[in-house]
């Protein structure tokens, strides 16, 4: 199981939509509106790095009002 953290750059007045709308997509754990460079932070999973990248692509950058992401794949050193 591969996690990660999405950060999302929204249009103005679009995190707290974005985040419902992305809290509802498979895979991921939990989506929330925040303050800061980002507007809405995501926690994510799936079964393989190339699995969550197709996530982020196919149904994440999809989502409109989302003008940036950046994933941050969770590590342990």
């Amino acid at each position: 199981m591969v996690q990660a953290y999405i950060l999302i750059q929204t249009e103005v007045g679009k995190a707290s939509t974005v985040a419902e709308v992305i809290s509802k997509i498979d895979g991921v754990i939990r989506a929330e509106d925040v303050t800061g460079p980002y507007d809405v932070i995501v926690r994510a999973q799936a079964d393989t790095v190339d699995e969550l990248g197709r996530m982020v692509v196919a149904r994440v950058q999809q989502v409109e009002g989302i003008t940036r992401t950046l994933t941050c794949p969770v590590v342990h050193l």
